[in-house]
């Protein structure tokens, strides 16, 4: 069980700024009083009943502690400290303050391959340490992706936000519905055991909309998108991947498998050779033989990605810089701070109110239930009731029988006493007669025998 400080953070921490917000979390930049240190705060609001769906469950936010105390990488987000209230748990993490790696490299005018492995080389360095450890990240996406300093000559990649990831026991059976739908891989889409083969497809995706700047399975609406998905229904259009060399389409495609057991391990993935060679392939056969100018590849919907999917996500839990828009908009970054403001807070009371709505059709159904279970034992009762009161009718008519019988047996019976005494009188009166008739026949009498009549 996860351990945690019982104390008023702000006893050890100062609070500044709000860095970022998710649903049931709030990250804000902090600085420890003892050393000066700049961190990140991470406030999740907590459950407060078991039957509510306000809040993050005990059991999740130990579980995503007891993960970060485990993790200790150059490319993974680290725990500093964690201290709990009535209200929420607070986990003050390394401050990652460069912004997401897609916001950077859409910064710039072209990308090429050399520099996409570079950074997807990091990537996977982090998940294989995670791997090594049997973790599961579940949640790979851009804006878990961060830059701990985008300044600096070679920006180190920092994984973030480990809410649902879980440790894979050996011969444990597990499944569940999380992650970000555009993300997810079939088998959590199909309700199938999950492994860390699921954070392979993730690196696929991300690997994908890198090089293209579209998404593979990306549909008008999350069905749709889940039944691409789980169809493995995408392509290498032309108009994306016209200066992608080879090599990295087969990265993608060894990764985009359907089946986790044939697809590339975070091993394999290493040892590809578009991640393990630098040097890129992006010579045509005809210009074998001359050094062409290195291809680059386009940001620009890579650019138009991230903008779109910044303005169509509801808020995260990630410590993004929101400054997402170029130079010509930064003159109206004050109005849509407060845009984005009233954005969150409009989020908040949709979300307050679904949580109400959910909490009025749980307990409706719990109510409706009840009334029905009630009902019915009502019903019960009321057919026990009914022949009860039947076998009532029925003893009384049989109790009126019964005591008329009775009442004609009483009477026989008088008869019968009646006849009775009669006849007892009637044989005392024959006794005596033969009693005085023996004695007038005794031997001292020889008188004759007189007639009764």
């Amino acid at each position: 069980m996860a351990l945690f400080r019982q104390e008023d953070v702000e006893l050890h921490y100062h609070m500044g700024e709000e860095l970022g917000s998710g649903q049931f979390a709030i990250v804000r930049r902090c600085r420890e009083k003892t050393t000066g240190s700049d961190y990140a705060a991470k406030f999740i609001k907590k459950r407060r009943l078991t039957s509510s769906r306000r809040g993050v469950s005990r059991e999740e936010i130990e579980r995503e502690v007891n993960i970060l105390r485990e993790i200790r990488h150059a490319n993974i987000v680290t725990l500093h400290d964690v201290f709990e209230n009535k209200t929420d748990v607070i986990l003050v993490l390394e401050l990652v303050s460069g912004g997401e790696l897609f916001d950077f490299l859409a910064e710039k005018e072209s990308l090429s391959e050399e520099e996409a492995t570079q950074f997807l080389k990091q990537i996977l360095e982090g998940v294989q340490y995670l791997h090594s450890k049997r973790i599961a990240h579940f949640d790979l996406k851009p804006e878990n992706i961060m830059l701990l300093d985008k300044s600096a000559p070679s920006p180190r990649i920092k994984l973030i936000d480990f809410g649902i990831a879980h440790q894979i026991s050996a011969g444990n059976e597990f499944k569940n519905i999380f992650g970000t739908p555009e993300f997810v891989a079939p088998e959590i889409v199909n309700y199938e055991p999950l492994g860390l083969e699921a954070d392979m497809w993730s690196i696929g995706v991300i690997t994908y909309i890198l090089l293209s700047g579209a998404s593979p399975f990306l549909g008008e609406t999350k069905q749709e998108t889940l039944a691409n998905i789980s169809a493995v229904s995408y392509d290498f259009d032309e108009e994306y991947f016209s200066s992608t060399s080879e090599l990295a389409k087969d990265f993608i495609r060894r990764l985009l498998v359907k089946d986790p057991r044939k697809r590339m391990t975070i091993y394999d993935s290493l040892h590809h050779p578009w991640i393990k060679v630098i040097k890129r392939r992006n010579v045509r056969p005809e210009e074998a033989g001359r050094r062409p100018e290195r291809r680059r590849l386009k940001t620009t919907r890579l650019k138009e990605y991230t903008m779109k999917s910044h303005s169509s996500m509801p808020p995260n839990n990630t410590y993004a810089d929101f400054q997402r828009l170029s130079q010509v908009l930064e003159e109206t970054a004050a109005a849509e701070e407060g845009l984005r403001g009233l954005s969150r807070g409009r989020g908040g009371c949709r979300d307050d109110m679904a949580a109400l709505l959910s909490i009025y059709e749980e307990k409706e159904g719990w109510y409706r239930g009840q009334r029905d279970a009630v009902e019915a034992e009502l019903r019960q009762i009321r057919g026990g009731l009914q022949g009860a009161a039947a076998e009532r009718r029925r003893g009384q008519d049989e109790a009126r029988v019964t005591l008329a019988a009775a009442n004609a047996l009483r009477r026989r019976l008088g008869c019968l006493e009646n006849r009775y005494d009669a006849l007892a009188e009637q044989l005392a009166s024959e006794v005596r007669w033969v009693e005085e008739l023996v004695r007038s026949i005794g031997p001292e009498n020889n008188a004759p025998v007189p007639s009764r009549h």
